[in-house]
């Protein structure tokens, strides 16, 4: 947060050097404002220019897309910025030693004059900010955590569907398709009563009471009194 801010501030004060330094002496007393744009490109010449098609253009230019780059706190935009500020400087620089032979810097108002380190400090105050800024925050991306798997439901023996079958429903006494068939109390051959019960309740099925043809167990016959 505090790098935009003194990165944003840097800039600003870029941008407004840069637009202020066209209406500065650029050479020999003339002011920049004063320099066509098709001269940095055709060679300087002596002919005026109004102010809308001086050099003030490209540097109103540059300073636009930094307030637009503070603005979206966008340190490619600033920088891009600074670079056209400088850039059109320096070519003027060029295209303006190339007129006069040689680039000169006196205190007598001759040679390069305070709108020209404006401008080119202008330019270096937007890199520098560009620099600076810390740019917009990165958005954090979060990747769910897996979600645990699901501990089955004890729904109990009815099921998650109390209508639905259960196994009750199904076969309560987990009969097999032959027990149905057979009648009750009867064994398969293979399921042999185990010894003793079958001296206890093997006539069961003919004589019906389970005691065998003896029929149940009787008691001693109470003893007779004498009778005088």
């Amino acid at each position: 947060m505090v790098r935009n801010v003194i990165g944003s501030v840097l800039a600003l004060a870029g941008a407004t050097a840069a637009v202020w330094s066209p209406f500065r002496d650029w050479y020999d007393g003339r002011p920049g404002r004063d320099y066509r744009v098709q001269d940095l490109f055709d060679g300087i010449t002596g002919a005026g220019s109004g102010i809308a098609a001086s050099v003030l253009l490209p540097l109103a230019f540059g300073a636009l897309i930094a307030l637009i780059g503070v603005v979206l706190r966008s340190r490619l935009l600033v920088a891009l910025a600074g670079l056209i500020v400088l850039g059109f400087t320096v070519l003027w620089m060029v295209r303006q030693g190339q007129a006069a032979g040689s680039l000169t810097v006196s205190t007598d108002g001759r040679g390069l004059g305070d709108g020209v380190a404006m401008a080119a400090g202008g330019g270096v105050l937007m890199l520098i900010g560009a620099v600076v800024m810390s740019g917009r925050p990165r958005r954090r991306t979060y990747e769910p955590h897996p979600a645990p798997p699901a501990e089955a439901d004890d729904w109990g023996p009815y099921g998650p569907d109390p209508t639905g079958p259960v196994p009750y429903r199904q076969n309560p006494y987990h009969l097999r398709p032959d027990d149905e068939a057979r009648p009750y109390g009867e064994t398969r051959p293979h399921e042999a009563q185990p010894y003793g019960e079958q001296g206890r309740r093997g006539d069961e099925g003919a004589h019906g009471d389970g005691y065998g043809p003896d029929g149940p167990p009787t008691l001693p016959a109470p003893n007779k009194r004498d009778e005088w």
